[in-house]
């Protein structure tokens, strides 16, 4: 492959590490002004100042150089929870729900989730393909180069693996690396209404075995919630799949403090995601635990609920990472500007715990910060270059999306056509 240097960046900035930034640490950036980046062979070859990798490593006759002058360098997003793969809408019910309709009251009238499965289920694996891909698309458009995204859609056995082969091959697809999660736990069928216990039986002994033989997914979720999974279901459940050699996931403390976070901490998890109203023992159990915070703010925006307490959670010393739940219910948004606007202005977070948040911590929550989430010698070159001069105007552009172009494993995959009406 031939060597692309990124030269004259006005800035680069990236946090550093292979795993979570915890607490404090969430906010040491590396910042490199006259920065420069090497891509060899899809990975980075070397980063500094502009003169010092230049001298290292001279170009050659046929090498790719690309002058960043004006614009800002960081790595490419992780967005690490997302429902991105479903079929059908659900407008009419989220207007409802800001009348003050109750979730689980749509959920138990037939409505919320079971109106999306029925609509997934009679979705062909092309047609899901099609959808996936045009919402990767609009990811990608707004520096998104790793994504997770869940089944949860099909809970029963053909259409949970329906849904995951679909996003098996939207990976090996590309450009962008997806990460699949078995949801399979993020309602009870109608098929099993008041046998939640039987549920979790039937996805241990008959659905699991089918996705571990054909490698579907590598994370097991659950919807760890008050009327929908207990703990002790939850602990079940992902005792089991972790038993099949699945990493944990949890749906935890979004509509009340039910032990989710607790639970996520004593696993422990991968993650515990949401985390709206977590208590503060959960707080003070995922400080202790390599557990992730994922939190999703997006959700909170859209359903006018409390957000999730980050500036205590990073002052408690959780690593907190940031997603967009992207899904048809609650939050049909994948916006990564949005996220920096909630996060920051809304929040408490600095831009450089946003930043962290939304590359490293979020590589931390999908099990991939060992070679994507930061720009370092050795890792994955996905990069994200911004039409600006510095990663504080991911703040401060309140809203706007300054991405210019993206490289996935040192591949450029997209490329603004028009400036940003900025002028950035």
């Amino acid at each position: 492959m031939k060597r692309t240097y990124l030269v004259h960046l006005s800035q680069l900035a990236t946090p550093t590490g292979k795993t979570a930034r915890k607490g404090a640490n969430m906010a040491q950036l590396t910042e490199i002004a006259d920065a420069a980046l090497l891509f060899e062979d899809g990975k980075i070859a070397a980063v500094g100042t502009t003169e010092d990798v230049l001298k290292s490593a001279p170009p050659t006759a046929d090498s790719v150089i690309f002058d960043g002058t004006g614009k800002c360098a960081v790595p490419g997003f992780v967005d690490s929870h997302t429902h991105f793969l479903f079929g059908g809408y659900r407008e009419k019910e989220f207007l409802l729900r800001l009348q003050g309709a109750k979730y689980l009251d749509l959920l138990k009238a037939g409505g919320g989730i079971q109106s999306t499965v029925a609509a997934t289920r009679a979705l062909s694996k092309e047609a899901l393909l099609q959808l996936g891909r045009a919402r990767l698309s609009g990811m990608l458009s707004q520096g998104v180069t790793t994504v997770e995204g869940k089944s949860g859609y099909g809970l029963d056995l053909s259409c949970e693996c329906k849904l995951l082969r679909a996003l098996k091959t939207l990976d090996r697809e590309g450009p962008l690396e997806v990460v699949p999660t078995y949801l399979g736990a993020h309602a009870v069928p109608q098929e099993f209404a008041g046998r939640a216990d039987d549920y979790v039986t039937f996805m241990l002994e008959d659905v699991l075995p089918k996705v571990q033989e054909e490698g579907l997914a590598e994370f097991c979720d659950v919807f760890c919630e008050e009327g929908v999974f207990s703990v002790s279901q939850a602990r079940r459940l992902l005792e089991g799949a972790k038993a099949m050699g699945f990493r944990a996931k949890l749906h935890a403390d979004e509509l009340a403090p039910s032990g989710g976070a607790e639970l996520a901490a004593a696993l422990p998890a991968v993650s515990a995601d949401h985390l709206l109203r977590v208590s503060d023992e959960g707080i003070q159990a995922l400080a202790e635990s390599p557990c992730v915070a994922t939190l999703l703010p997006g959700t909170a925006f859209c359903m006018r609920e409390p957000y999730a307490p980050a500036r205590r959670m990073i002052e408690a010393g959780c690593a907190v990472a940031l997603a967009s739940d992207l899904n048809p219910g609650s939050c049909c948004c994948d916006s990564v500007p949005l996220l920096f606007a909630l996060a920051v202005l809304q929040m408490g977070l600095s831009v450089e715990e946003a930043l962290t948040a939304l590359t490293l911590n979020g590589a931390a929550a999908v099990g991939r910060a060992d070679r994507v989430g930061s720009l370092e010698v050795g890792k994955q070159a996905d990069v994200v270059l911004l039409s600006c001069p510095s990663y504080a105007f991911l703040a401060y552009c309140t809203g706007a999306n300054l991405v210019e172009k993206v490289w996935k494993k040192g591949v450029a995959v997209y490329e603004r056509e028009t400036p940003h009406a900025g002028g950035f």
